[in-house]
């Protein structure tokens, strides 16, 4: 490590996993980790038991704690960035968890917290794909939809870091019910849970499919490139399948657009993992749409460049 240079530490909150790494000033992890936890316990004993392996992480590398400035934590669900809780998290079945105290009780390092969205778009904005954008919008399609800002360059939260929740606005009236209560959210339309459970219900209506052969007739084989997959080899039913995705995630990103006007729209998370296959038809589905307008400035959607480490990266953000 350069003499002098503090380091810090992004964690990254997953539905099944939790991940987190050394990253210094550059952007760049210089070590990670990365474990699953059992959802079946407490939220305490899950982000205490976080701040053990930080502590064991740093010891086995050989890293001293007064060369870290801090712990930048994202968490999926509301989080209350200014108190550091997540008052509620859908997904984890988090309640009222004092993530920020926990952490600094078990480290004695200094923490800070917000959306896991919210950290991935910190991350993108100052180190990847929208490091030369001052407006952005990201989505990760992921178990959910999960959404994040930056406006004239910062980062926005809204009131107690509980705004950006763009995966929950309403894109079908009266739709299938979501995860948070209400009725036809984005994310019920245009997640990798959605993506799969429309796969395997379109394979249900369909026998003839090869979507059948690709999964070698197990249905529980199904994953959110399946579709994306099949479709490529000209297969009607998986064709239907992701032209069904695109539509309403490209409806749903219209939305954004003629509400914040961004400079970009950046996609992360599972399903964005199919590139070109995914991006193309959506810019030109947003193309076709004139966004609304036919004098709107034009934005363009793009996949995020920092990947799986966008939520490591983003969260070590919060530290200053």
């Amino acid at each position: 490590m350069p003499n002098n240079e503090k380091l810090k530490i992004g964690v990254d909150i997953g539905g099944t996993n939790l991940k987190f790494g050394i990253v210094n000033r550059e952007g760049k992890i210089l070590a990670k980790c990365s474990y699953k936890f059992d959802k079946t316990i407490s939220s305490t004993e899950v982000v205490k038991g976080l701040g053990i392996e930080i502590n064991k992480f740093l010891v086995t590398n050989k890293i001293d704690k007064k060369d870290i400035s801090g712990i930048g934590i994202g968490c999926p669900g509301s989080i209350d960035s200014t108190k550091g809780i997540c008052d509620y998290s859908n997904n984890l079945k988090f309640n009222n968890a004092p993530l920020v105290d926990l952490i600094e009780k078990t480290t004695g390092l200094k923490a800070k917290a917000a959306n896991d969205a919210n950290v991935a778009c910190l991350g993108e904005a100052r180190f990847g794909s929208g490091k030369n954008y001052q407006n952005i919008v990201f989505l990760t399609l992921g178990t959910g939809v999960g959404g994040g800002l930056v406006l004239n360059g910062k980062i926005y939260e809204g009131k107690d870091g509980k705004g950006a929740e763009l995966g929950h606005s309403i894109i079908e009236l009266n739709g299938r019910k979501c995860t948070c209560g209400r009725r036809g959210c984005l994310e019920t339309y245009a997640s990798a849970t959605a993506l799969i459970k429309d796969t395997k219900e379109a394979m249900k209506k369909h026998p003839e499919s090869h979507l059948w052969n690709y999964v070698e007739n197990d249905i529980d084989k199904v994953g959110a490139k399946t579709a994306f997959s099949v479709a490529s080899e000209g297969d009607k039913t998986a064709i239907e399948v992701v032209n069904n995705f695109i539509y309403y995630l490209g409806e749903g990103i219209l939305n954004f657009i003629n509400i914040f006007k961004p400079d970009i729209v950046l996609l992360g998370g599972g399903v964005s993992y199919q590139g070109d296959s995914l991006i193309n038809p959506l810019n030109e589905y947003i193309k076709k749409a004139h966004y609304g307008f036919g004098d709107s400035p034009k934005v363009s959607v793009a996949v995020a460049s920092l990947g799986n480490d966008a939520g490591i990266i983003g969260a070590s953000c919060l530290i200053d």
